[in-house]
């Protein structure tokens, strides 16, 4: 069945919503989210995500959607993080920049959108928000949001407080959401995407696997680092400030652990904030990944090869479509005659 699976693909709420052939999205993520990866993402049938922030201002940012636009022709969205107020970035002009670049999805995470939703749902977008638990992802269904991307404690990045891994938190969403969500920590094959789906999920999200692809605009020794690493070699860090990260264990990440061992209940942000902030273009493009902290999640430990973006999700569908088939269906066995009644 190679090369066949993208022309039908497994429709969900999430496909039909977006206007995508398949239910894989490509999260929003520092100095990852270019244009290049976003529309490779999005011409192979998925949803590409173009990071907001990333972009220094609301006018790079709408050159940035221009690149896009002219690499696809197919739906893609744009991440916005929200922040702090006390560094929140012109989110207006931002969103403003994305309304007017005719982008119709938006993928949030962070703080609660709610005060930057009406603009939005003006304008027809689509809002997709990150949650680490039921009762956020609840409140952001209250709020307006179309659709919420539950992330799993396996997640990399920010997993919340909860430490729930998603073989529970995706039935628990299940039970209680109206509307659709896609399941994201620990993603990364075909095997993610049938147990999402059989959670209750509408598609998957996948971070760290994309990074690992050969149109990801990020240094080649990122995507080694990725491919060395197993499931034991993330750690979590900033657990002391309740601002939790999974992140890469290198020589920065050992430093900021010890660091927080030595300090304990006095840590502060200013103890950990030259391993911490404003390393991403560094460790991204310039490959200097022992720097310090980069998000990477769990899932590390079961990528083994740098695909395209196409054929990762080429291969994804093909071996969900016989996942189902062969080995699901195949488990119920042939039907067998009634048992007749004494």
């Amino acid at each position: 069945m190679p090369g066949v699976a993208g022309e039908a693909g497994l429709r969900t709420a999430i496909t039909e919503m977006f206007g995508i052939r398949h239910p894989i999205i490509q999260g929003g993520m520092h100095y990852v989210g270019f244009a290049e990866l976003a529309s490779a993402v999005s011409n192979a049938g998925g949803l590409g995500i173009i990071t907001g922030l990333t972009q220094k201002t609301p006018e790079l940012l709408a050159r940035e959607i221009a690149r896009c636009r002219d690499m696809t022709d197919r739906p893609f969205g744009v991440n916005l993080t929200f922040l702090p107020a006390f560094t929140a970035p012109p989110y207006p002009e931002y969103i403003r920049a994305i309304i007017e670049g005719g982008v119709k999805i938006v993928e949030t995470a962070g703080r609660s959108p709610e005060p930057y939703l009406p603009p939005l749902k003006a304008a027809g977008v689509k809002v997709i928000h990150k949650c680490t638990s039921v009762r956020h992802s609840l409140k952001a269904e209250r709020i307006g949001c179309d659709a919420v991307s539950v992330d799993g404690f396996e997640c990399g990045g920010h997993p919340g407080e909860d430490d729930v891994p998603n073989f529970i938190l995706l039935p628990r969403a299940a039970d209680e959401l109206k509307i659709p969500f896609v399941a994201s920590g620990g993603m990364a094959d075909a095997r993610s995407l049938v147990a999402a789906l059989a959670l209750g999920a509408a598609g998957m999200n996948m971070g760290t696997r994309f990074i690992a692809t050969k149109e990801a605009p990020v240094h080649d020794r990122v995507k080694q680092a990725i491919l060395a690493a197993s499931e034991l070699d993330t750690r979590l860090i900033m657990r002391g400030l309740r601002n939790t990260e999974r992140v890469l264990n290198n020589e920065g990440v050992e430093e900021i652990v010890r660091i927080e061992r030595e300090k304990g209940a006095a840590l502060t942000i200013d103890d950990i904030r030259e391993q911490v902030g404003g390393l991403y273009q560094r460790i991204m493009s310039e490959g200097d990944v022992d720097a310090g902290a980069w998000s990477c999640g769990m899932v590390a430990g079961l990528i083994d090869d740098i695909p395209t973006v196409a054929e990762l999700i080429d291969r994804i569908m093909n071996e969900a479509e016989q996942l189902i088939r062969d080995r699901l269906v195949g488990l119920l066995g042939e039907a067998k005659p009634a048992a007749k009644v004494a």
